[in-house]
This record gives structure tokens, C-alpha cells and sequence, in this order.
């Protein structure tokens, strides 16, 4: 890879550009001379390869998280109705007791959410979300991990990062009023995802053409969003937002075709752990699903996922342990 030997960011941006380049004209003309044959998906699995490399450290404030393994965002919900644990942590002393036990079992990204994003799930008022999330957020910061905050409100990033925080996790992807100036303005990373309507009525009839080339498009309008304001590249993560405004065929087209997302050469999060999609292929309830969320988590992290969001953080680690050791040859 260029970036192994010395070339700059935008050097390998620049070949990232012609490997797509090249690829797309290949195909448009039918590209078939001696042994040499290619396709989308062959395209596409070039491009991310590439370009993980070329952009392997997120900058999350004053923490850098290297990429270039997959690494595992341990869930820590402290609200009294989130669909897998709601109400277990409410306790500060209970959630970041609970934080530092998945930093222990391998986390390099605690999650912190004071509003649940679940279908039907109804706003949380301001105040109530800053009483939840920031002093978990301040007993963990000491932390060598990067410590997330889930929330979409601008008010409450900006708090959280000033008490700790280093990477914002936005269901929304800075849609809501003032969230996009408010990010610029912070040093903290930035996870943009789709969402199709809102937590309230987003499952109610979720419609797409063709679900991965929207998510992909409404993703990429917003990492230009994000680079107008002056958000480098460095400091962005992008997620499909499997669940979000999504039927069961929709999820499962979104992760075969991850390499598709990945290929536009920014980190992929997915966050797969515990949901309907798993209760509807295997009929177990919340509390029986993580052996199949594990399964996801590895065909996701083949598909080009990066940081993978998880309610078993142990089981993950080990599993993405497995498949690296797999893949580097021992």
C-alpha cells in the first residue's frame, strides 16, 4: 500500500481516486483480457482495503483510535427504556461500574446514551439527558478509551465533550438544529448515521428503491456537510443505521453489501448487538441474542466494518481476536 511508504494523505487519496477510477472504466467496458476479470464487489473490496489504510487513526479529542484492527464500542445505556438493559444503570455508580467491567473485557469505546433511540421511543427533555449522561461520562473520562456519547441534541454534546467525551455518536448525523455548528466547533469525532423518520414512527412502513445506494447517498451529503464546516475526514465514522427505519430484507441487503459503504473510504460503525432482526431470524428474545449478535458483529467486520457497537463486549473481543489472527495467518 502507498501509505506503507511514505506517501502523504492526500498522495493516497489520490490513488484511492484511481483504483475507483480505473475500476469503474474496467467494468464499463467489459474488461475481460487473459486471466483479469472484475466486478463491482471486487471494486469495491480494493477500495476499502485501501482505503482503511490510508485513514486508519480517528481523532477523538485528545485520544487517537487506531482502526487499523477492528475494535469494539461497548453499549452503556442509562435510561430507564432502552430495549436491551433500560433502567440496569441508571445508578451513576452502577453505569460506570458497568463501564470500567467492558473496558476491562476489551471495549476501546464506551458508548454513553441518556435517550433511547428504540422504535416508539419518545423524546427526552434536555435537562433530564445532562442529569443522565455527564457524570458517568466525568467517572470514566479518566479512562484510556474513548468515552461516546450517543445524543443528537447540541447542548448536550457540548457538555459531554467538556466533561470527557471524545467522540460524538449522532442517530440523526447532525440533522437537528445547530448540531452540525456545535460539532465543527468541538474537537471530538463524529459518527454520522442514517435514519429513515424518526424513533417514533420509523418502523412503521420503511420504503427505499434501493435501500444501500440511498443510505449511501444520504450519508455522503452529509460527510460534504461536515467538510464544509470544516470537519476534516479524520474526525467522521459512518453507520447505516441497521434498525433505523429499516425492515429485516433492508438490513440484510445493507450488510451484504457493507464493502459499498466501506468503499467510500471513510470507517464504517455498525451496531447489530441484540436487535429485532436477530429475534426475527432465530425467534429468541432480547436477553438470548448475543450469540447470533457476535456472528453479525464477524460478518460485518469481514464486510469492512471497523468499530463494531456491542452489548457482550467479551464475547465480541474474543470473536474479532479469532478473526484477526484468522486473517493475518496466525
Amino acid at each position: 500500500y502507498a501509505s506503507d511508504v511514505g506517501c502523504t494523505e492526500r498522495a493516497c487519496r489520490h490513488v484511492l481516486w484511481l483504483l475507483r477510477t480505473f475500476f469503474r472504466n474496467a467494468a464499463s467496458i467489459g474488461c475481460c483480457t487473459g486471466a483479469f476479470q472484475t466486478d463491482r464487489a471486487t471494486s469495491e473490496v480494493v477500495q476499502y482495503h485501501f482505503a482503511t489504510r490510508v485513514r486508519m487513526m480517528l481523532h477523538c479529542a485528545n485520544k487517537k483510535l487506531d482502526l487499523s484492527t477492528p475494535c469494539v464500542m461497548g453499549v452503556l445505556n442509562v435510561t430507564p427504556d432502552s430495549f436491551s438493559d433500560g433502567g440496569r444503570y441508571r445508578a451513576c455508580d452502577l453505569a460506570v461500574a458497568r463501564g470500567m467491567e467492558m473496558i476491562e473485557q476489551g471495549a476501546a469505546i464506551i458508548d454513553v446514551g441518556g435517550e433511547s433511540t428504540r422504535p416508539g421511543a419518545t423524546p427526552v427533555a434536555l435537562a433530564e439527558e445532562l442529569e443522565r449522561v455527564i457524570p458517568v461520562i466525568e467517572g470514566l473520562a479518566g479512562t484510556a478509551v474513548v468515552i461516546s456519547i450517543d445524543t443528537s441534541k447540541p447542548a448536550v454534546m457540548q457538555a459531554a465533550v467538556a466533561a470527557g467525551a471524545g467522540l460524538i455518536n449522532d442517530v440523526r448525523a447532525l440533522c437537528q438544529p445547530g448540531a452540525l455548528e456545535a460539532a465543527a466547533a468541538l474537537p471530538a469525532a463524529i459518527c454520522l448515521m442514517h435514519m429513515q423518520g424518526d424513533p417514533g414512527s420509523m418502523q412503521r412502513n420503511p420504503t427505499y428503491s434501493d435501500v444501500v445506494t440511498e443510505v449511501n447517498a444520504f450519508l455522503q451529503r452529509r460527510v460534504q456537510a461536515c467538510r464544509v464546516a470544516g470537519i476534516p475526514d479524520n474526525r467522521l465514522l459512518l453507520d447505516p443505521g441497521f434498525g433505523f427505519g429499516k425492515t429485516i430484507k433492508h438490513n440484510l441487503e445493507l450488510l451484504r453489501r457493507l464493502p459499498e459503504l466501506a468503499a467510500l473510504g471513510l470507517p464504517v460503525l455498525v451496531g447489530l448487538s441484540r436487535k429485532s432482526l436477530i429475534g426475527a431470524l432465530t425467534s429468541r428474545g432480547v436477553a438470548d441474542r448475543d450469540a447470533a449478535s457476535i456472528a453479525l458483529a464477524v460478518l460485518a467486520v469481514q464486510r469492512g466494518a471497523r468499530i463494531v457497537r456491542a452489548h457482550d463486549v467479551a464475547g465480541t473481543v474474543d470473536a474479532l481476536r479469532v478473526l484477526s489472527s484468522v486473517e493475518a495467518g496466525g
